[in-house]
């Protein structure tokens, strides 16, 4: 069957992988007339747009069925007419990129893999979950890290890339000579090399620095002051500060979608946290051996009639920065 242009230079020509058996032609091309070109698909609340094609090009998916074995009367839709689907929509961004070029390539130092590979087992993508899994293992098991391409593809058989010095290998029959060498993995003064965002007094790998922590609240004070006083809503949980000092502290809780790629020893001001308790936030820090170093605050009053609330009362609002710091 010949392909459209619109499909030419896509990824197995937009349709269905090359592991594809005789007839799946026949399905694709069924699934074709019913389905448009692009798709918008709502995946736990994270819109994208990608091509049929696209999301039919590994048979036998979960994606594969819906796609190419179903009609579009038959999956569930958002209020917007997008195909939806309740899983993580953070992550399907990577799953999304596989089924472009069947490529895995992730971001270093990438917390989520025991997730992702969930979620590869979900859309029944066998080839992308071995090779998480297989990370994993080297990962985990192995006598060495698995290293990472700069692009951040996983890569087991190269040696990670190694801060400050190595050892020098003393002269045969000899003894090492007592100055450092430019690869010696200590110090001119016998301790550890240590990076600069690396405490001297804080264990294997604890890093110094700052975070902030950010949100703006609200309150509505009433005609009869503080009885009629509804206090604080905070919309959002703001966090700045290195990359890796974040996903350290808040792990699995930080919400990275708005800048899921940044290196770890760059700084962001655009995560933020999945809940809005401000103490629970303020309990990881103090448990990762942060302690509060300043904090400041703004605020504005508007009367309530003017937001469209009752004639007497105000509304407060407010942001609120704390920074802590570990040292």
């Amino acid at each position: 069957m010949a392909l459209a242009d619109s499909a030419r230079g896509l990824p197995n020509g937009g349709g269905v992988s090359p592991a594809a058996g005789p007839g799946s032609g026949a399905a694709a091309a069924a699934g074709s007339s019913a389905f448009p070109e692009i798709v918008e698909l709502n995946v736990g609340g994270q819109v994208y747009v990608t091509r049929r094609g696209t999301v039919v090009s590994v048979r036998d998916s979960l994606l594969w069925r819906m796609f190419s074995q179903q009609q579009p009367g038959e999956l569930p839709r958002d209020s917007k007419g997008r195909f939806f689907l309740d899983r993580d929509g953070f992550l399907f961004r990577y799953i999304l990129d596989y089924l472009r070029d069947l490529q895995l390539v992730l971001p270093e130092h990438f917390p989520e893999r025991s997730r992702l590979q969930r979620e590869a087992e979900y859309f029944q993508l066998p080839e992308l979950a071995r090779r998480l899994a297989q990370g994993r293992g080297v990962a985990a098991g192995g006598t060495r890290p698995a290293a990472l391409h700069r692009d951040g593809s996983l890569c087991a058989d190269e040696p990670p890339p190694l801060l400050g010095y190595l050892e020098a290998e003393p002269p045969e029959g000899g003894v090492a000579a007592s100055a450092p060498s430019p690869t010696s993995s200590r110090s001119p003064s016998g301790g550890p090399l240590l990076t600069p965002s690396q405490s001297l007094d804080g264990g294997a790998g604890r890093r110094s620095g700052y975070i902030t922590i950010g949100y703006r609240g609200s309150y509505t004070i009433g005609r009869e002051a503080q009885a009629d006083a509804k206090f604080r809503r905070v919309a959002r949980i703001t966090v700045c500060g290195k990359t890796a000092l974040a996903k350290e502290v808040f792990g699995e809780t930080l919400n990275e979608s708005r800048d899921p790629d940044r290196p770890p020893e760059r700084y962001t001001a655009r995560y933020y946290l999945k809940f809005n308790f401000l103490e629970q936030a303020f309990d990881r820090l103090s448990e990762a051996g942060f302690r509060m170093a300043a904090c400041s605050s703004t605020g504005t009053c508007a009367f309530a009639p003017e937001q469209g609330g009752p004639a007497d009362d105000k509304i407060w609002t407010s942001y609120t920065e704390y920074v802590f710091c570990r040292d």
